[in-house]
């Protein structure tokens, strides 16, 4: 938590340090689309349950995301990001009863929006060409729990359920990459990013019935990922004809 002070300390004093300075630095509009890789470097693609028999398994897959995104200028090598995401990851799901010679196989997808907020530094390379670092936060917004039906054949039913913990939570975000500058057709980035939940992305419910009977097991998954970021913003352009000046009241 003290870094994170840090940078917000750093955030009020690049502010002001801009607006002593006189100087309005330009923001941009952009869009991004982002493919998601899960890995067991940052968290656990994999959630395994147990039970009386009652074995499943969720494996996080390759999802993506894609979005629009604002860069709001501080200093010329200091600048926030924020915008508004969608993002779906991909779940394969594994179910068996081995005594009773009964499996399932399916799969599971779950949608989140997420609004980010990162302080960007830059490094330029050349007159073009620039190195970026961010980091900070996303909030995140869980619309809907999911749910997957599995009748494998007899009485036997499999089902898994997709349940929020909580509709609202916050992710960590850490970015790297490079862009190369264009005054008159914008901004081209190719970078990487990491994203971590302080939480589980939603908790596993993974029941099994027959005959009236039911066995239940619960856990939790992760959803951390790292993806690959396309991002292009667009070029400031002036518009044409009278430009409005302020006036003494401003």
């Amino acid at each position: 938590m003290k870094n994170y002070l840090i940078l917000l300390a750093l955030f009020l004093y690049s502010t002001s340090f801009s607006q002593e300075a006189g100087k309005k630095l330009p923001s941009y509009f952009g869009i991004q689309v982002r493919p998601l890789f899960p890995t067991s470097f940052i968290g656990s693609p994999e959630t395994s349950l147990s039970k009386d028999g009652f074995n499943s398994k969720i494996t996080q897959k390759m999802g993506y995301s894609f979005g629009g995104t604002v860069r709001i200028g501080l200093t010329k090598l200091i600048a926030l990001e924020t915008g508004l995401n969608f993002t779906e990851r991909n779940f394969d799901l594994e179910m068996s009863v081995p005594d009773s010679n009964a499996y399932a196989t399916n799969s599971m997808s779950f949608i989140e929006y997420d609004a980010p907020l990162n302080a960007l530094f830059y490094v330029q390379l050349a007159e073009s060409w620039y190195m970026n670092a961010s980091i900070g936060f996303a909030l995140t917004y869980k619309p809907t729990d999911v749910s997957v039906f599995n009748s494998p054949g007899g009485e036997n039913t499999f089902t898994m359920y997709g349940i929020r913990g909580n509709k609202v939570g916050i992710d960590a975000n850490a970015n790297i990459g490079f862009e190369f500058r264009t005054k008159k057709k914008g901004f081209f980035y190719l970078g990487g990013s990491a994203r971590v939940p302080f939480g589980p992305v939603f908790n596993l419910l993974a029941q099994y019935r027959w005959q009236g009977n039911k066995i239940q097991t619960v856990g939790e998954v992760d959803g951390s990922f790292l993806a690959i970021d396309f991002k292009y913003f667009f070029p400031n352009i002036k518009n044409k004809g009278p430009q409005f000046h302020e006036g003494p009241i401003e």
